[in-house]
C-alpha cells in the first residue's frame, strides 16, 4: 500500500491518486487542502473562493482516504492575495513554497511513522526528505516523483542566461535558491528507491551530472480527451500564436517576443501567465504591446486554444510543460524546444516544430511556414488531435501502476 503525497494536488498528482486509488495501492492520500464539494459550507462562500477551493478537491478518492494539512497554506494564499510579500518571500518567508513545503513534509513524516500496512511511500522534490527518512528507517520503499529537470542543469542554464540577456535576469527566480535548499533536493534524490520524471529531458538532465542513480522511468503526462470539431483551415488574416506560461525567461519568452517581432504584423500574440517580475522593462513592455490575460481556469484555456492557431514555449529549463499536451487535445500546433519536455511527444514536423533553445530566427522560420502553407497547418492539426488520442491520462496511470507494483 502507499502513502501517497503533495502540497497543492496539481493534475499529475491527482492522476497519480486516481491510478492508486483505482488499482487498490492507495493507503492515504495527502495534501495541503482537500476540499469537499459537498460540505454544508461550500454552499455559502463567496463564488471566487468556492471557485479557487474546487481546484483543491479531490473526487475520485474516498474521503476516508484523503488527508489535509492546511493552516500554512491557507496563510500563504492569504499573504499572496494581501501582497505581504514579506511573508511570502523566497525561502525565508513564515509562509513562502519553500516553508509551505517543508512544513507540510514533516507532517507526512509524522503521520507515516504512525502507520501501520504502508510499503512504499510517494513524493514529490523539495517535500520529501522528512517522509523519505522515516520511510528508510521503517523499511518502505521511496518513490521520488521528479517533474522538472535536475537543478544543477538548471543553474548552468540560468547563469548563462543572465549573461547572455541580463535585461531577464530578474525573472530566473531559481538563481536564488540557497545552498540549503539545493543540498535538500540532492538528499531526496539519495534515498529514492525509483526515480518517476515525465519526459527525456530531465532524464538526461540527471544522467549528465550523476554516475550513480536509482532506476529511471519517463512516463509523460496524459492529454485531455481530443476535441471532435477541428476546423479545416485556419481563418484569413494573422497567424493566432498563444503563449501560455509563467512570464520569465526560464520559458524562453525573450526569443517568442524576438522571432514574433521579426514576422511583424503576419502575427498577432496572446500571452497567458502571471508577471514574474515587474522589475523587467522588456516584459513590462511586450504585456503593453501584445493581448496579455494574467490567468485563466483551465476550461477557458482549453477555449483560447480552440481560437487560436499555434501554441508558442521555447522553453530553457522544464520538466514536461502540461500545456504542450492540452493543446494537442485542441488539435493546435506546438513550437517547442527539447528543454520543455516537448520531444518526448511532439513529432518535429508532424505535430509542430522542435527548435534549439535560444533560437528566435529558427521560431521566426517556423512561424513564417504556418503563415504560407495553410495546408501543412490544417495536416498538423489532425496529427495533434491523433496524438492526443495516444497520450491518455488513463496511459499515464497505467505506466505508474506497472512500474511501481514491481517494487513494493
Amino acid at each position: 500500500m502507499i502513502l501517497l503525497s503533495h502540497p497543492t494536488g496539481n493534475t499529475f498528482f491527482r492522476a497519480a491518486a486516481r491510478a492508486f486509488y483505482s488499482a487498490g495501492m492507495l493507503r492515504e492520500m495527502h495534501s495541503s487542502i482537500c476540499w469537499d464539494q459537498r460540505s454544508l459550507i461550500s454552499q455559502f462562500l463567496p463564488q471566487q473562493i468556492a471557485r479557487q477551493l474546487t481546484r483543491r478537491s479531490f473526487a475520485d478518492v474516498p474521503l476516508h482516504l484523503q488527508y489535509s494539512h492546511p493552516f500554512n497554506e491557507i496563510f500563504r494564499l492569504v499573504s499572496s492575495e494581501l501582497h505581504l510579500s514579506w511573508l511570502t518571500r523566497h525561502e525565508v518567508g513564515l509562509f513562502s513554497v519553500d516553508a509551505v513545503y517543508r512544513s507540510f513534509d514533516q507532517k507526512i513524516a509524522g503521520r507515516l511513522s504512525t502507520l501501520n500496512g504502508v510499503r512504499a511511500v510517494y513524493c514529490y522534490e523539495d517535500c520529501a526528505l522528512s517522509t523519505f527518512k522515516v520511510a528508510s528507517t521503517l523499511g518502505c520503499r521511496r518513490i521520488y516523483d521528479l517533474p522538472i529537470g535536475y537543478w544543477r542543469s538548471a543553474q548552468k542554464i540560468y547563469s548563462e542566461e543572465r549573461e547572455l540577456k541580463p535585461d531577464w535576469s530578474c525573472t530566473l527566480t531559481g538563481l536564488t535558491d540557497s545552498p540549503v535548499k539545493l543540498a535538500r533536493k540532492d538528499e531526496e534524490l539519495q534515498l529514492a528507491d525509483l526515480v518517476i520524471v515525465p519526459s527525456h529531458f530531465v532524464h538526461s538532465t540527471l544522467l549528465s551530472h550523476h554516475a550513480i542513480l536509482p532506476p529511471i522511468v519517463v512516463i509523460p503526462f496524459g492529454s485531455p480527451p481530443p476535441r471532435c470539431d477541428i476546423p479545416q483551415r485556419r481563418p484569413a488574416g494573422p497567424l493566432r500564436v498563444l503563449y501560455v506560461g509563467s512570464l520569465g525567461q526560464r520559458k524562453g519568452l525573450s526569443y517568442a517576443l524576438d522571432a514574433v517581432e521579426m514576422l511583424g504584423s503576419q502575427v498577432s500574440l496572446t500571452l497567458i501567465g502571471r508577471i514574474t517580475s515587474r522589475e523587467c522593462r522588456p516584459l513590462m513592455t511586450a504585456i503593453d504591446r501584445h493581448r496579455w490575460i494574467e490567468t485563466l481556469p483551465h476550461h477557458l484555456i482549453l477555449e483560447q486554444m480552440r481560437e487560436h492557431d499555434v501554441l508558442l514555449l521555447p522553453s530553457l529549463f522544464e520538466g514536461y510543460a502540461l500545456v504542450i499536451s492540452e493543446a494537442l487535445s485542441q488539435g493546435l500546433p506546438v513550437i517547442t524546444t527539447s528543454n520543455s519536455g516537448g520531444s518526448t511527444v511532439i513529432r518535429n514536423c508532424l505535430e509542430g516544430f522542435i527548435v534549439p533553445i535560444r533560437d528566435s530566427k529558427s521560431i521566426a522560420v517556423r512561424l513564417q511556414q504556418l503563415v504560407d502553407n495553410p495546408d501543412l497547418h490544417a495536416t498538423m492539426r489532425l496529427c495533434c488531435m491523433n496524438r492526443a488520442q495516444e497520450l491518455s491520462w488513463i496511459g499515464y496511470e497505467q505506466g505508474l501502476v506497472s512500474n511501481i507494483s514491481t517494487i513494493i
